[in-house]
């Protein structure tokens, strides 16, 4: 992200379909008061508090596992089909603060790894470097992740006595390939999963943008195999940030006095940052309330959005590059990123020139192997089609393909 934004302040006028920003066209200031609003009628209505209680609610610490699990539990049994007890949400500061306390309550010893598919999400690969828990790489085809090698990595780094404390991974519309795994993947996971005992911690970001919803891992999930990592910043707000972790497994299944896995998360939390801001909660879940607490209606003009800039950017990629050899790009159904892939090296230099010459930004592919395969990603790049508008987009794949021809002309013969 600091590289991006330092050549997108330098080059000003570069188009940017880099950043995964939500669309901004419907940002509205008089939304948050609308939000709080609800929520306080909420808290007056559904709770009996009264002026003070609510002033209090929303001006002093909140409770460390957040003041709004309930209503985020309703939520997921409107829109995804997950039906959890409230007490097993713990409300985070973004995804990022919950996928560290994760890893922070799994890692116990030096002996602890994490198995992500390559490519994958940066933030994943920087909480799991301060969480001090080495991340082994699965290999990820057209079709996500590698199910065959995600089994031979378990068996080896037994093998070598190492545990496995879980597998990160994104179900639907994966940051930054886009791909979506298909219901028989899904259920062979959660096969793979309950034969090994594999954990798997689900990152569900990208849920609610795609022309067909498939079930979440945690919905299919009948064994307590997933962890649950959601967030609003997609589909709610990202100046709140608010995340969550449903965390329903118990630390010792079948212990007296086994404790809960969201408990653990909540003592961490104590540590770290105390609590979510009960204000940027209340924002979330008064959007909740005035939404019958569905995201998927809450959503339905942003989702409409993607969708028809996901087919603009498809549809220019092929008119402006169908006919170079060697270019190809995948065809996501939804989410926010399309994976390009080109014969020529894709590093940071190139990037730098992309804006500088050719006003045009994207993000190196690279980046989301780092540390997982040195040398992986060096001919593709991401394009995130989220923010723009549909002339932006025919511009900025304009500007893309005009980049990639003189890149090949260039190349020696």
């Amino acid at each position: 992200m600091n590289l991006l934004n330092e050549i997108a302040d330098k080059y000003p006028r570069a188009i940017s379909m880099a950043a995964g920003r939500p669309y901004e066209e419907f940002f509205d200031v008089k939304l948050i008061h609308e939000y709080l609003d609800a929520f306080c009628d909420h808290l007056r209505r559904d709770r009996g508090m009264d002026d003070a209680g609510i002033t209090r609610a929303l001006f002093q610490y909140g409770t460390t596992k957040g003041v709004i699990g309930d209503l985020i539990a309703r939520h997921l049994a409107e829109d995804e089909d997950i039906h959890v007890d409230p007490a097993s949400v713990v409300v985070t500061v973004g995804f990022q603060e919950g996928i560290f306390l994760v890893l922070r309550a799994l890692r116990a010893s030096e002996r602890d790894v994490l198995l992500a598919p390559t490519p994958t999400y940066v933030g994943v690969t920087g909480a799991a470097l301060l969480a001090e828990m080495p991340v082994w790489p699965v290999r990820s085809t057209e079709h996500g992740i590698d199910l065959d090698h995600l089994l031979e990595q378990v068996k080896l780094a037994r093998e070598q006595g190492l545990r496995v404390r879980g597998c990160y991974l994104t179900p639907n519309f994966a940051n930054p390939t886009g791909v979506s795994l298909d219901l028989a993947t899904r259920h062979r996971l959660l096969e793979i999963a309950e034969s090994t005992g594999l954990l798997l911690l689900e990152d569900n970001a990208y849920g609610l943008f795609g022309e067909e919803r498939l079930p979440a891992l945690k919905a299919l999930d009948q064994a307590g195999h997933v962890v649950y990592l959601g967030s609003f910043a997609k589909s709610g707000m990202p100046g709140a940030r608010v995340g969550y972790v449903v965390a329903d497994q118990r630390l010792t299944p079948g212990g007296p006095d086994a404790g809960g896995f969201a408990d653990a998360l909540s003592k961490l939390k104590g540590m770290l940052t105390v609590n979510t801001s009960p204000i940027a909660q209340a924002v979330i879940g008064g959007k909740l309330l005035l939404h019958e607490h569905s995201l998927v209606r809450a959503n339905a003009r942003e989702a409409a959005v993607y969708r028809r800039n996901l087919t603009h950017t498809l549809d220019a990629l092929t008119r402006r590059l169908g006919d170079c050899p060697g270019v190809t790009w995948n065809s996501p159904t939804g989410g926010f990123f399309i994976t390009v892939t080109v014969p020529f090296t894709v590093d940071d230099a190139l990037l730098e020139r992309a804006a500088r010459d050719f006003g045009v930004l994207f993000t190196p592919m690279h980046h989301f192997y780092g540390g997982l395969d040195a040398g992986g990603g060096l001919d593709q790049l991401r394009l995130s089609i989220s923010l723009l508008t549909p002339e932006l987009i025919e511009e900025g794949v304009s500007r893309l393909a005009a980049l990639v021809r003189s890149r090949m002309e260039a190349a020696p013969r």
